[in-house]
């Protein structure tokens, strides 16, 4: 591993872990509450990136309106009141994590997640599944004033890493991570097996990589530039 390399962020929902079954069931359980139809889970991937509120406005105006937003307020509350129940039934970690994880700490690399999932649910979450050691820092929508694709997002980040941009790399699947890493001047990897409703290679990433196993090669290519 290159010298170079002092810390990789990573996103969470779509990139560390493949979560999308227990957001889609709380998603319908919500729109169930609301006697609209459910949605299917290759639907409700690409719903997914910005937060419990953007998904649920996503869902509603899939069926129909919109409600209004003292009404969203509720149904918001209700839905991360289940999913904090619910937050690991079937969710689990991408392939070839864990050692990915493992070798890049054993080169003393800090990691830390930036998300836009509420702070203290990605945190569960992250212990729920066992991968809470591995980070250094975790901040969420809710971390900040802003969020990705806001670049102080991830800057906020490697602030808490007491990390340099420069010797930082982000690991994300949508256009809110390349875009917040885009604009903070670091550089970024893009995963093919995440939530994006754009195809990660035409968000023009550093990298792409479809498996944790290209990781390491994928950090070392760009840590040559």
């Amino acid at each position: 591993m290159s010298a170079k390399l002092k810390a990789v962020i990573f996103d969470l929902d779509g990139t560390l872990v493949d979560s999308a079954r227990d957001l889609t069931a709380t998603l319908n359980y919500v729109l169930r509450h609301r006697g609209r139809p459910e949605i299917g889970i290759e639907n409700v991937r690409h719903m997914v990136g910005h937060g419990s509120r953007a998904l649920l406005i996503k869902g509603f105006d899939y069926s129909g309106n919109v409600p209004p937003e003292e009404e969203l307020d509720r149904l918001q509350e209700m839905f991360l009141d289940y999913y904090n129940n619910h937050i690991a039934d079937h969710t689990i970690s991408f392939p070839g994590l864990w050692e990915a994880l493992t070798e890049l700490r054993s080169n003393d690399v800090k990691l830390a997640v930036c998300t836009n999932k509420v702070e203290d649910l990605s945190h569960k979450l992250l212990q729920s599944l066992g991968l809470d050691d591995f980070f250094c820092a975790l901040t969420g929508g809710d971390s900040f004033d802003y969020k990705k694709p806001d670049p102080r997002h991830l800057l906020s980040t490697l602030e808490l890493m007491d990390c340099d941009p420069d010797n930082a790399v982000m690991v994300g699947d949508s256009a809110n991570d390349i875009d917040a890493a885009r604009n903070a001047s670091i550089p970024v990897i893009g995963v093919t097996f995440g939530y994006t409703p754009v195809p990660v290679e035409e968000l023009n990433p550093d990298q792409v990589i479809d498996h944790y196993d290209k990781l390491i090669p994928a950090l070392r290519e760009i840590m040559k530039t």
